[in-house]
C-alpha cells in the first residue's frame, strides 16, 4: 500500500486534531516542565518555566508522556527534544527507572548530515532491498534471516562494516526500482533531498538510536513508584517489549497504555493545595555536551572499559546545576545500568560479555542508587593506586 512509511505522522495528526477539539483540555504552548515537586513522598506540583519565568502548577496527578532518549546520541532518528527529559523529571522526584540499558538502534537510518536522521523503513527490506558495502558485497548472506533478522543483529552487522572502514548501502534497485517513490514516498523524498535517487542508486545507511525500551518503572495502570506520578509511551517501561522491541508495536502500546493511565488517573483523588516549596527553575536542559561521550560509550556495541570511562565523564556534569546536568544524569544512569548488566541480551550487547545469561532479570535504578554506584566506581582508580 502507498505511504507505508507514514504511520507515525498520521497518528500524530489525528491526535493533534482530537486534542484541539476537546474542550476539557487546556493547551499551554512554549512552556517546559523543569521539576516535579514532591512533598511527603507524593507529587504535589510541577515547576515549569516560560521565557525565563518560573511557574508552579499545584497538582496531585502528573502523567509523563515525553518520549525517548535518542537525542543523547549524535546519530538518531529522534527529534532534538527527545533526550530523556521526562526520565530526569521522574528520577529527580525519586521514581524508580527500569531497564535503561536497552536502547534499540535502527540499522538503516539515512546516512546524511541531517538531524534527526531520516528513517529508511524496515518495510523497504521487507520488499526485498539488500544491504551491501561500497564494493557491492552483501554481508548478511550467511546470517539467519538475512536483512530481516532482528534489528539488533542487523545493526551490529552494519556497525561492524562501518568500524572496519566500509560504507554501507541499502540497495532497492532490483526489488523496487521505479516503484520506490510510490511505495515509500517519505523515504523517497528524504533521498531526493540528499541528491539520491533510490530507483537507480543504493541508499547510504548507518545505525541510529531509535527507541528506548527502558524508562520509568510502572505497573499495569501506568503508576510509577512515586504516588501521583504516571507514565505512558516510550518514557515508560511497561515490560511489554522485554529486551528487544518488535517493529511498529510501540505505537500500539502507547495507544493502549494511555487508556489504562487515563482510567487510573480518573480514579485518583484530584484535590490539591499550593506546594510549600517554591524554587527557581533549573536551567533549560541542553544535551549537546554529552553526545560525544554517550555515542562513544553507549552505542551498538559496548564494553566495560568504555562504559566505566563514560560514567567517569558524565558524573561531574550530572551533579552540576547547568543545562547539561539533566541529560548527563540520564546518560549516566543508562551507562551504570549497562555496566551492571554483564551479559548480552536483546538490544544490549557487551563485547566483553557476548553471551546471554540463563536467568532473565529486569534492572532497577533510582537517582540515589545510581549516584552510589557512580561514587564507588570513581573511587576504584584511587584505591588501586593507594
Amino acid at each position: 500500500m502507498p505511504g507505508g512509511d507514514s504511520t507515525g505522522r498520521e497518528l500524530v495528526r489525528a491526535l493533534i486534531i482530537a486534542v484541539r477539539r476537546t474542550p476539557s483540555i487546556t493547551i499551554l504552548e512554549g512552556m517546559e516542565a523543569r521539576r516535579l515537586i514532591v512533598e511527603n513522598g507524593a507529587v504535589s506540583g510541577v515547576l515549569a518555566a516560560k521565557g525565563g519565568q518560573a511557574i508552579i502548577f499545584p497538582t496531585r496527578r502528573v502523567v509523563l508522556a515525553s518520549g525517548g532518549i535518542g537525542a543523547l546520541f549524535r546519530d538518531t532518528t529522534n527529534p532534538a527534544g527527545s533526550f530523556g527529559h521526562g526520565l530526569a523529571l521522574a528520577a529527580c522526584a525519586g521514581a524508580e527507572l527500569a531497564d535503561l540499558e536497552f536502547i534499540q538502534f535502527h540499522p538503516t537510518a539515512l546516512d546524511v548530515s541531517q538531524r534527526p536522521m531520516p528513517l529508511v523503513s524496515e518495510a523497504v527490506r521487507g520488499e526485498g532491498a539488500v544491504l551491501i558495502t561500497e564494493r557491492g558485497h552483501r554481508f548478511l548472506c550467511d546470517t539467519p534471516g538475512g536483512e530481516l533478522a532482528s534489528r539488533d543483529v542487523v545493526a551490529r552487522a552494519v556497525w561492524q562494516q562501518l568500524a572496519t572502514g566500509h560504507r554501507v548501502y541499502l540497495d532497492a534497485r532490483q526489488s523496487l526500482g521505479p516503484r520506490f517513490a510510490k511505495r515509500f514516498p517519505a523515504v523517497a523524498r528524504h533521498c531526493r533531498d540528499a541528491g539520491i535517487d533510490p530507483a537507480v542508486e543504493p541508499i547510504p545507511v548507518r545505525p541510529a538510536a531509535h527507541y528506548h525500551v527502558g524508562g520509568v518503572a510502572v505497573d499495569a495502570a501506568g503508576r510509577s513508584t512515586v504516588p501521583g506520578l504516571w507514565a505512558c509511551g516510550e518514557v515508560a517501561c511497561t515490560g511489554l517489549h522485554e529486551a528487544n522491541r518488535l517493529a511498529s508495536n510501540s505505537l500500539t502500546e502507547a495507544v493502549t497504555t494511555s487508556l489504562w493511565v487515563a482510567q487510573s488517573v480518573a480514579a485518583a483523588p484530584a484535590g490539591w493545595q499550593w506546594p510549600r516549596l517554591v524554587a527557581t527553575a533549573p536551567p533549560r536542559p541542553d544535551a549537546s555536551s554529552v553526545r560525544h561521550a554517550v555515542s562513544n560509550g553507549l552505542g551498538v556495541m559496548r564494553d566495560g572499559q568504555a562504559l566505566s570511562d563514560t560514567v567517569e565523564t558524565l558524573l561531574p556534569l550530572a551533579v552540576r546545576n547547568t543545562g547539561a546536568s539533566d541529560p548527563a544524569l540520564i546518560a549516566l544512569m543508562i551507562a551504570i545500568a549497562a555496566l551492571l548488566r554483564q551479559e548480552s541480551r536483546g538490544s544490549h550487547y557487551r563485547s566483553d560479555f557476548p553471551t546471554r545469561s540463563a536467568q532473565a532479570r529486569s534492572s532497577r535504578l533510582t537517582f540515589a542508587s545510581a549516584m552510589t554506584v557512580a561514587a564507588e566506581l570513581s573511587l576504584r582508580p584511587a584505591e588501586r593506586s593507594a
